[in-house]
């Protein structure tokens, strides 16, 4: 879904991991180019980090256009490396990948997360961030040159508050260096899925999303693992939706008995519209294993579970 004023972290590497960004040249075309992208998509940028293999964005694109700005970001770069290498080929490794932000809190963790990738790669350490070109880091802390397509108000706001000043952007460098070596406050932040899955933000968030068909025509390419996790989610916001239509609860799932007729009914229902397997029904909804979830759906759909059948009939609403 690429919505008016979406937030996202893009990240794509080089074809078969090659270091397409080695070279202080490569780097700093990538960039260039990037600004251009920016101005002419009329995106915000609101933080970024190129390393040797790989580059991170944080974008806000106001005008929905995420798509179509990134192709023309790839294509024109890989062009200008070509032409510059005297080289052909594809350049990165496949179209790229992008989570959805939920909003500017998540939007500032991912920041404080770039920024912080040349750390974790043992590039260089907290105190020596600054120095380190390719970064919106470098720009944040020494605003005259910073790129007018770059607004690091978020990232300052989501450190506690702060000003882009430079006491704000003093108290950010301490940010970072305690950021750096508290682990229990990235695990708080969600480091460790920032570049994995398909968006960064709460359940509720992702329940959302998955039920959004929308999604389904993002024409965004998912691994199996990406795609089973949406799948999974659009059934646990439908599970979650079906069991307040029947006023039931948690307790209910672990109270009732495995074949209870509401069961029964919510799980024929979940099965027939999101192909909802049997094991996870099972495991949700307190209904045994796969096999039984099969015998009791079966049942009531064959008209030996009358009363599970007016049940189902309050979803065809």
């Amino acid at each position: 879904m690429e919505g008016a004023g979406g937030l996202y972290h893009v990240l794509n590497r080089g074809n078969y991991r090659q270091w397409i960004f080695g070279e202080e040249g490569a780097k700093d075309a990538f960039e260039a180019t990037l600004w251009e992208a920016c101005e002419r998509a009329r995106w915000v940028l609101h933080g970024y980090c190129v390393m040797g293999n790989h580059y991170h964005l944080a974008l806000e694109t106001p005008e929905g256009n995420l798509s179509e700005g990134m192709r023309w970001l790839q294509s024109v770069y890989a062009n200008r490396f070509n032409r510059y290498r005297k080289e052909s080929g594809h350049l990165f490794q496949g179209r790229y990948k992008s989570l959805m932000v939920e909003n500017r809190e998540r939007l500032a963790g991912l920041c404080h997360y770039l920024h912080l990738n040349p750390v974790r790669a043992k590039i260089c350490g907290v105190a020596e961030l600054v120095q380190y070109r390719w970064s919106s880091y470098r720009h944040l802390q020494q605003a005259k040159d910073r790129p007018r397509v770059l607004d690091v108000t978020a990232c300052l706001e989501g450190a506690g508050g702060l000003e882009d000043t430079a006491g704000g952007r003093r108290k950010y460098a301490h940010y970072l260096e305690w950021l750096s070596e508290n682990k229990p406050a990235q695990k708080e932040l969600e480091f460790a899925k920032m570049s994995r899955g398909w968006v960064i933000g709460g359940d509720q968030f992702r329940r959302e999303l998955a039920l959004d068909e929308a999604m389904d025509r993002r024409g965004i390419k998912q691994s199996q693992a990406e795609a089973r996790e949406m799948r999974r989610e659009r059934w646990a916001a439908a599970l979650e939706k079906g069991m307040i239509q029947l006023r039931k609860t948690d307790q209910d799932v672990r109270n009732d008995p495995k074949s209870a007729d509401w069961k029964v009914a919510l799980a024929g229902v979940l099965k027939k519209r999101l192909l909802c397997t049997n094991g996870w029904l099972g495991e949700r909804l307190n209904m045994g294993s796969p096999a039984a979830v099969c015998r009791y759906v079966s049942e009531a759909v064959g008209g030996r579970r009358p009363a599970a059948q007016k049940y189902m009939m309050k979803f065809k609403s």
